[in-house]
């Protein structure tokens, strides 16, 4: 009887050790994560997510609420240049939201409003309805073809690098919209070419030299550029791929011929700039430095396609399960985000050196997620968890539950250790990934563990008291 006790009381506290033991291990790795500072956790973070990406390298920029402005880099520009933050992209698609923050402006100032039929501003052209409004254009309601879908025109690109293509040339290739105005939502570069001539139209100036006058020069956003109106910068990051041949190469494309692809995303893409300059931007708009408040909430009156005027609203993928808006961007050998996070008033820029790689998303997720977790933690954890990452917390519970009444009722440690073990790998992938996982694959991983570990250990008592 006393044997039995001794056994009952040694498995109990046995029990109790590896429960407590994992508790612990958990707490010390998040302590260790949360102790170090944060530029060093973004910069580490960075790094480690470079490895896994099939880019050169990467440029980001993130500014907390004080101010403060963390710049980064990893990898390489090219062979025996590592990638800096002084360096240059294209930010492609990003360029709509500074031309519409440009056309809100010139609402503001009575020089035209967003109800506007195009009509007013531009001649006709063959399928471009004129009652589409500037507001359409801007939050893609209008329905109008996007140019891109024409491969004519992108074996012109290919054909004719070095020729500049007017706005009214890229205007021919389009063919039938796809609804009437209004009556749906579909992403069309061709609404925002047209925004770039509404505004040359009532401004009676090039489209840089209003964003340099307006944006550019009041925000000393020195790396900011339009070419072709203006040179192309001297600060050029090199960027790779396949320049769009789809041959299946992967190289130096930064100095080839380019003037076709700027010439046809004239209003859609086009600017260049650095990381911290697009994250100087995005903070500036968001605090209500470049328009004004009312204007800023019509800009971020998300509708169809969670997009509003010039500016998108990130699910997870982006946003990691955080609330997101900014714009994503892809131009030659570059992809780019200019990232908000209204909740913790923090603005990232990241710009890897490859198009359409997806580092760029994942990047942002993480930084976002560091830079969350750094400044309110509270906050962070609830966001977090009422995400898709709620939802798999809970699987994981109603998984735990139901491998350990198996395990009990079926006498089955091994598969107890065996689902312990995993959720504790799970649990540390949490953490390289800035997930707040752990939260509960922790405390999962110490019970499966710690009542297999007694089932085992009674087995073999068991097994060995028989054998007498």
């Amino acid at each position: 009887m006393n044997v039995a006790q001794g056994l009952s009381g040694l498995m109990s506290r046995l029990y109790s050790l590896v429960v407590l033991g994992t508790l612990s291990f958990a707490a010390v790795a998040s302590c260790a994560r949360s102790e170090r500072p944060l530029n060093e956790k973004l910069q580490t973070a960075l790094d480690e997510r470079l490895r896994h990406c099939d880019v050169k390298g990467a440029s980001v920029a993130v500014i907390l609420p004080d101010g403060a402005i963390w710049r980064g880099a990893s990898g390489i520009s090219h062979p025996g240049v590592n990638m800096s933050p002084d360096l240059a992209f294209a930010i492609g698609s990003i360029t709509k939201n500074l031309v519409a923050a440009l056309m809100l402006q010139l609402a503001e100032e009575g020089k035209l409003s967003l109800e506007d039929p195009i009509g007013k501003w531009l001649r006709s052209y063959p399928h471009v309805n004129p009652a589409i409004t500037i507001r359409q254009m801007l939050n893609h309601t209008s329905g109008l073809f996007m140019f891109w879908d024409n491969q004519q025109l992108w074996d012109d690109l290919i054909r004719y690098r070095t020729r500049n293509f007017t706005p009214e040339e890229v205007l021919g290739y389009l063919k039938e919209p796809h609804f009437r105005p209004g009556e749906g939502y579909r992403y069309s570069n061709t609404g925002y070419l047209l925004a770039a001539m509404i505004i040359t139209r009532a401004t009676g100036s090039t489209l840089s030299a209003e964003m340099r006058q307006r944006f550019w020069e009041p925000l000393d956003l020195r790396s900011a550029c339009l070419p072709l109106e203006e040179p192309y910068p001297e600060n050029l990051a090199h960027v790779w791929g396949d320049n769009f041949e789809k041959d299946g190469s992967y190289r130096d494309i930064t100095f080839l011929p380019r003037v076709s692809h700027d010439s046809i995303t004239y209003g859609s893409a086009g600017v260049f700039m650095t990381a911290e300059d697009l994250a100087r931007w995005t903070h500036a708009l968001s605090h209500g430095k470049v328009i004004r408040g009312d204007s800023l909430r019509q800009m971020q009156s998300f509708g169809r396609g969670a997009y509003g005027l010039g500016l998108g609203r990130f699910g997870f993928r982006v946003g990691g399960g955080l609330t997101a808006v900014g714009h994503g961007g892809a131009n030659i050998g570059t992809g780019a985000y200019m990232v908000y996070l209204p909740d913790y008033e923090v603005s990232i820029a990241v710009m890897v050196n490859r198009v359409f790689s997806g580092c760029e998303s994942r990047i942002v997720r993480d930084l976002s997620r560091i830079v969350a977790l750094s400044l309110r933690p509270d906050r962070y954890y609830l966001d977090v968890l009422r995400g898709p990452l709620g939802l798999t917390a809970g699987l994981w519970l109603l998984a735990g539950l139901g491998v350990a009444t198996y395990g009990v009722r079926k006498d089955k440690p091994v598969h107890l250790l065996v689902f312990g073990g995993l959720t504790l790998l799970a649990g540390l992938i949490s953490i390289s990934k800035w997930s707040p996982l752990e939260l509960v694959l922790f405390p999962v991983a110490g019970l499966a563990g710690a009542l297999g570990l007694v089932m085992l250990i009674r087995r073999l008592v068991r097994r060995a008291a028989a054998a007498r």
